[in-house]
């Protein structure tokens, strides 16, 4: 397999979720459905790589850090890694954009927290609750 075009693909498919989300005012529920979408495909292809193309590996395991490291060396592997962070990533970053709508977040604030979590997830998830905790103390203010 070209694991470097697999993983390019992959990328590709979940910013259609990524910009869904970005869009979200347009129409809320059905962008956030879309993106969920996106991520609940991405879950089927973790599922199927996970069944199909993950390769033992002597000595890998998830007991140490040598051990993630040996699992990690080779590209099925890593791209079944890439994939459980692109699924839940884009699942969290909808849950942000739906929470924050319920809230009454401004989109405007949401965005900069959605690329966080698109590129250093718990670091996004982090600062959507700064945020969403700032946004309601200062409406209650």
């Amino acid at each position: 397999m070209d694991w470097n075009s697999i993983y390019s693909a992959a990328n590709g498919f979940a910013i259609i979720g990524w910009i869904a989300l970005a869009l979200a005012p347009l129409a809320r529920v059905k962008l956030i459905w879309a993106a969920r979408g996106v991520a609940l495909i991405m879950s089927v292809f973790y599922l199927y790589m996970l069944l199909f193309t993950t390769t033992p590996v002597p000595d890998g395991n998830f007991s140490s850090i040598d051990g993630i490291t040996k699992l990690f060396s080779l590209a099925p592997n890593a791209m079944l890694g890439w994939a459980h962070y692109l699924a839940f990533d884009l699942f969290i970053g909808s849950w942000e954009t739906e929470d924050a709508g319920a809230r009454g977040v401004p989109h405007w604030l949401l965005v900069p927290c959605l690329f966080l979590t698109l590129m250093v997830g718990p670091v996004g998830l982090l600062a959507y609750f700064t945020v969403r905790t700032l946004h309601a103390r200062t409406r209650t203010a």
